[in-house]
């Protein structure tokens, strides 16, 4: 029978960073993806001035700068007849955090996997999808999984840790129901080239915004990844309308793009994400903890979904390392990350609830063609909201650091250190 110290399930942001942290408490852990590898375009790709503070706490700065990436210095909304009005600064914030690196997924899961697997007692297990809890007496005690050839096996564990994400596996296995709350617009992820002449280190979104729709344009090197919100349950209606009409409607909130629209081939190009926003009362059973997008699936409002799941890891990998290491996790342990954690998500989502009703209710039901001008009014006139809002996005409430055990300085990673 095959077992481990800690299973986590899900090799996302939330997962490979937890697995790094407890190896390098010397906690036995083994991280389960079910993928092949991480290349799987239009995730979130917003490494947040938090999560590159915890890197340097790492002791992994100086390779994570060295990625591909560019910098996410503002956030502005479109004002009709002039120039965007800035509604988050992050260059107002000290350095060297004031910015928000945009860099594809894959690189940065690849760059946490590489640090973590130095660690002797960390374990990466490609292509195992995890199928159920094992339970024994009233306590989880490990996974069953399956691999891509079909093959089952059985993984026990101290404690099972679950990051598969907003349509967990485990936390349906756990009887664990999270309570929606209504988001009133769904995403459709595609790509847009980028031409030689518009790459650089800055970025910056300037939302698009129409009646009923709106547009985002992220910064990748070579090519822009949009987010195109429409009304949810549209997702049947955009497709009938076939892919010149996509075209026309992407041409028609952005004019600049209307020379490389041709760039969607077909409706097969477009991702569709269905957005959710909840949150679990119970985030733990006995010998189970749910984290990241698993305990709480975030609105791509803000951005800042894979910020906090990040937060999360380093809360648990903190709380419960000790007593990983001595082969017994209590419940009021798991419950302890939880209250840690729970101010931070409500905090969040609270936010993003006020803004799924204040900007995007009234776009999505045609009612507006932009920002609110109370929003655009703050934005000028009110200095504290300048400071206020990048500060939010950059960091999020209850930001954490690496715990003392994690932690490394550059020298001593490096090979052959003692």
């Amino acid at each position: 029978m095959e077992t481990t110290g800690c299973v986590v399930v899900g090799g996302g942001p939330a997962g490979m960073m937890l697995g790094l942290l407890l190896a390098r408490a010397g906690v036995e852990v083994t991280v389960l993806e079910k993928h092949a590898d991480f290349f799987r375009d239009f995730r979130g790709d917003t490494v947040h001035a938090s999560t590159i503070r915890l890197i340097d706490e790492l002791g992994l700065g100086e390779e994570f700068r060295r990625l591909p990436q560019s910098r996410l210095t503002n956030i502005a909304f479109p004002v009709p007849g002039g120039p965007p009005v800035t509604m988050g600064n992050f260059a107002s914030l000290p350095a060297p955090y004031n910015y928000v690196a945009l860099m594809p997924q894959w690189d940065f899961l690849n760059f946490l996997a590489g640090a973590a697997a130095q660690e002797p007692s960390f374990s990466l297990r490609m292509s195992h999808t995890a199928t159920a809890l094992v339970r024994n007496g009233g306590r989880v005690t490990g996974v069953r999984y399956r691999t891509a050839d079909g093959a089952g096996g059985e993984l026990r564990a101290d404690l099972v840790i679950a990051t598969d994400g907003r349509h967990s596996t485990l936390r349906r296995e756990a009887g664990l129901a999270p309570k929606a709350y209504p988001v009133p617009f769904d995403t459709w992820w595609f790509r847009l080239p980028r031409y030689a002449s518009e790459r650089g280190a800055v970025a910056g979104i300037v939302p698009a915004f129409g009646r009923g729709e709106a547009l985002l344009a992220l910064f990748r090197t070579d090519y822009f990844q949009m987010g195109y919100l429409a009304p949810k349950g549209t997702d049947a209606r955009l497709r009938a309308e076939g892919i010149k009409e996509y075209r026309r409607r992407i041409a028609a909130l952005r004019p600049d793009f209307a020379d490389r629209v041709d760039a969607i081939a077909s409706l097969e190009d477009l991702h569709w994400l269905d957005v959710r926003l909840d949150r679990l009362r119970e985030w733990h059973i006995n010998g189970l903890l749910c984290i990241g997008d698993a305990a709480h699936a975030m609105s791509p409002a803000g951005g800042v979904g894979i910020n906090l799941a990040i937060q999360d890891a380093v809360a648990a990998a903190d709380c419960l390392a000790p007593s990983l290491l001595r082969g017994r996790v209590s419940r009021a342990e798991l419950a302890r990350v939880q209250r840690r954690r729970r101010m931070p998500t409500v905090v969040v989502q609270t936010a993003q609830r006020a803004m799924h009703r204040l900007l995007f209710e009234p776009i999505m039901s045609g009612k507006r063609s932009g920002a609110p001008a109370a929003l655009l009014f703050l934005a000028r006139h009110l200095p504290a909201a300048g400071r206020v809002v990048p500060r939010f996005i950059a960091f999020g409430p209850r930001p954490e650091h690496a715990p003392g055990f994690a932690r490394r300085t550059p020298q001593q990673l490096r090979p052959g250190a003692g």
